[in-house]
């Protein structure tokens, strides 16, 4: 689970409008103004865990717009659907892996395709190195001088100027 609960929490609606926006600027009066709520009710929050305000160089607390947003939430939870707070706790935390998640899942559907690719690329090298009967020698020494931290324009020159081993002699990919 992740330190940070004010992060953007998904299927809500309630970060919709301030997705983007998080910057710690607002005192603790302004955004307890803005969340209709006491100071005093950010600071028992804050100390609770439920939202992590910034700190200011006198260590006075700053929220962001999104910090108001979660603050919002959780008087909603808590007054109109009769949420204790360790449990508006809990919703946070589960919504904040749950928009993780989402995200780790489209990051990976993104690369779907570019994996895909590789695989073909690769697939098809190898079905034509085996076309073409590489010899497995010739294969070794590229490896080896590669690994030996020529560059490859060197190993290919190496290769180029060498005669090729006939296949009975040399050995080839099958």
């Amino acid at each position: 689970m992740t330190a940070d609960l004010t992060s953007s929490l998904p299927h809500h609606g309630f970060f919709a409008e301030v997705q983007s926006d998080d910057a710690k600027v607002l005192i603790i009066s302004v955004a307890a103004r803005m969340a209709g709520m006491h100071p005093q009710t950010l600071r028992q929050y804050d100390r609770m865990g439920l939202v992590q305000p910034g700190r200011a160089s006198g260590g006075g607390r700053r929220y962001s717009a999104r910090d108001v947003a979660l603050l919002r939430e959780i008087q909603h939870l808590s007054q109109d659907d009769g949420v204790n707070l360790a449990g508006v706790k809990r919703i946070i935390e589960l919504e904040q892996l749950a928009y993780e998640l989402q995200q780790r899942l489209a990051d990976a559907e993104a690369a779907t395709p570019m994996i895909a690719e590789g695989v073909r690329t690769t697939a098809s090298a190898i079905r034509l190195a085996r076309e073409v009967a590489v010899p497995m020698p010739i294969c070794e020494e590229v490896g080896a001088v590669l690994f030996h931290g020529k560059p490859v324009a060197q190993a290919l020159e190496a290769l180029l100027a060498r005669d090729p081993r006939p296949e009975e002699e040399a050995g080839v990919l099958a």
